[in-house]
């Protein structure tokens, strides 16, 4: 029988809080072999992260502390397990980074701001082997080769030789050493947000792990960047023949990586199987939910099925919450049952653009200036060139594109938060760019914006009552206390909310729940036109059933009229009539949402499309049959 790389028992983690006592990790167990990967898939506050922490013994303590189980954990084929949980802190200290290392969610705050990325790269090989800085950093060379951030030695030396056919050999070997040493000394904000994380993969892998614990390390990327992320770690795991626990709380994502799964809710492991048994035939409420909810490529639903349709959790006898399955008509959930077909997306469309665009932009173009030595600007880069289109009234109009592509530029410009060097914005008949002072500030009561970052847009030392009634202040709009009480109220409930929850802060609540009183906020005037800027990019997928379902009764409702932002081409289609791909700041194809998903015309947007991962069972048996 082969010896697991990491075989966690009975493992639970409690911390101590001004509330009580909360069981963060409650009896795990779990198995990773060499060469296999572990996905561990649930909503924030399932216990994932925590999980992870406690394999690195790197849980806090205080509050937290692991109460109970065992963590054995082999370094080499040839070498006996060791508990993790009896060895001295000098032995821990040795084996985490060189034999177990780990990929963080967001890598902007993972790497020091003040350290190139080289410098923190060698650090990290160095702390761990007794290497002279030369020959440490070029280790730190080969694992940025390995990681696909550099070219290997022999594409450099070709790059260059096409370049500059007339150097001589010597020449190019040395413009070879200077990009190699480039990427070094290359600071975190120079990079990209997938560049960073190919970084801190690099970095992970610099000691040659037995295994890897990658933490939600594709969330925030574009899913260009996260197919190409997820690839490289399946070619290292292969190669390497490293165990690795990857954590996210996407089932799509995990049917790319995963060959064991352990679906977590509230502490504990509600399933536990392989990824083709969790796919094809998965037993509990919650993993059905899970599978369910987030949008499909392949099929418009009415409205995405949500966890709350498939369990319910109830308290037995001893007051303890227990889950139970929902029984539906028919064995059914009723949103699989309203699938919107493509005759009535045409009909719908059609009836939309008989009314005139409510929004017309015409040739608007963003540039940011580069300025010279002595403050004097010397060029723009384009951010958005010359991009042209209409949006009807009661539409909601998808704009896709990877990061940098001048999706939020562009947006931003509409409502002239940013200004623009030319073209034109007409709403309602009004050029929104030729507006100032009192008329921009009235033309802006129709037009409202909800951002990416819940948290960030929302003000910490204000009540999110007061938050809400800021617009209604700004506008004089409802102003009795009163009635902005009133207004507050009813919009908060609107949102699914609790009226009394008015008085609590924006830390009170879940990132699913700030992001509806950011949506309560931009309602608060009862605008015409919301721009809602990637608001659901950082929420888990049974959050983000829940808010993209209240966008669309909220627009049947009000008759509003959205641009939604998103690089995630699945939910723009779920929620789009027509969709516009962005490429380096100019539109590459405008469409029908079904013409745009279904024919594509342009390379790129193919690209965008064939990185989604759809998490079916063909997805599954090919990546199978390619490791066989």
């Amino acid at each position: 029988m082969t010896v697991p790389v990491l075989d966690v028992r009975h493992l639970s983690v409690q911390f101590k809080t001004d509330s009580g006592l909360i069981q963060a990790v409650n009896d795990v167990s779990f198995q990773v072999a060499s060469g296999q990967t572990l996905g561990i898939v649930g909503e924030s506050g399932s216990g994932k992260s925590v999980t992870a922490l406690s394999v690195m013994d790197l849980i806090p303590n205080p509050p937290g502390e692991i109460t109970q189980g065992e963590i054995f954990f082999r370094a080499e084929e040839e070498t006996p397990s060791v508990n993790l949980r009896t060895v001295s802190l000098s032995t821990m200290q040795k084996l985490r980074g060189e034999k177990i290392s780990m990929i963080f969610q967001e890598p902007m705050s993972s790497l020091n701001p003040v350290y190139t990325c080289g410098f923190q790269l060698t650090e990290a090989i160095r702390q761990h082997k007794d290497l002279t800085p030369e020959i440490a950093a070029q280790q730190a060379i080969s694992r940025l080769q390995e990681v696909k951030l550099l070219n290997s030695d022999e594409e450099l030396y070709a790059e260059i030789q096409s370049v500059q056919p007339d150097w001589k050999d010597d020449q190019i070997l040395a413009e070879v050493e200077h990009r190699k040493q480039e990427i070094l000394n290359r600071y975190p904000h120079e990079l990209s947000g997938g560049q960073l994380q190919r970084i801190m993969i690099a970095m992970a892998i610099a000691c040659d792990p037995t295994l890897l614990i990658a933490d939600e390390p594709t969330t925030a990327l574009d899913v260009t960047v996260q197919a190409r992320i997820l690839n490289l770690l399946r070619e290292l795991r292969d190669r390497r023949g490293m165990g690795m626990i990857f954590i996210t709380h996407d089932l799509g994502i995990i049917a790319e990586i995963a060959d064991q799964v352990a679906v977590m809710y509230q502490g504990k492991i509600v399933e536990y199987g392989s990824v083709w048994d969790i796919f094809s035939n998965p037993q509990h409420p919650y993993t059905q939910g899970l599978l369910a909810c987030r949008p499909s490529p392949h099929k418009r639903l009415r409205q995405l099925p949500t966890v709350s349709d498939f369990m319910e959790v109830v308290p037995n006898a001893a007051g303890d919450p227990q889950i139970r399955a929902k029984v539906h008509d028919n064995g059914q959930v009723l949103a699989f049952q309203t699938v919107v077909s493509a005759e009535e997306a045409a009909t719908r469309l059609s009836t939309l653009q008989r009314q005139g665009p409510l929004l017309r932009v015409e040739d608007v173009r963003v540039g940011y200036p580069i300025r010279g030595v002595f403050g004097n600007v010397q060029r723009h880069i384009m951010a958005v060139n010359g991009v042209s289109f209409d949006i009807f009234q009661g539409e909601t109009f998808g704009l896709v594109g990877e990061s940098g592509c001048g999706k939020t530029t562009l947006g931003r410009a509409l409502l002239k938060l940013i200004p623009a060097m030319g073209g034109h914005v007409w709403f309602n008949g009004q050029d929104v760019l030729a507006q100032r002072g009192t008329s921009l500030r009235k033309l802006r009561r129709d037009m409202q914006y909800i951002f990416q970052d819940p948290f960030s847009s929302l003000d910490p030392r204000m009540s999110v009552g007061a938050a809400i009634a800021e617009p209604l202040k700004i506008h004089n709009v409802a102003r009795s206390r009163a009635n902005q009480h009133e207004r507050v109220a009813y919009l908060l409930e609107r949102v699914g909310l609790d009226a009394s929850y008015m008085r609590r802060f924006p830390h009170e609540f879940s990132g699913g729940q700030r992001q509806r009183i950011c949506v309560a906020r931009a309602l608060a005037l009862n605008p015409q036109f919301i721009i809602c800027d990637e608001s659901v990019s950082a929420l888990d997928v049974s959050v983000q059933a829940q808010v993209l379902n209240l966008l669309k009764e909220l627009q049947a409702e009000f008759n509003l009229t959205y641009l939604f932002i998103s690089h995630d081409l699945a939910v723009v289609k779920f929620m789009s009539d027509r969709i516009m791909v962005m490429n380096q700041g100019k539109l590459e194809e405008l469409g029908p949402a079904d013409q745009i998903y279904y024919e594509p015309q342009r390379e790129y947007t193919q690209r965008l499309i064939e990185a989604i991962p759809i998490g079916n069972l063909e997805r599954i048996q090919e990546l199978q049959a390619a490791r066989r």
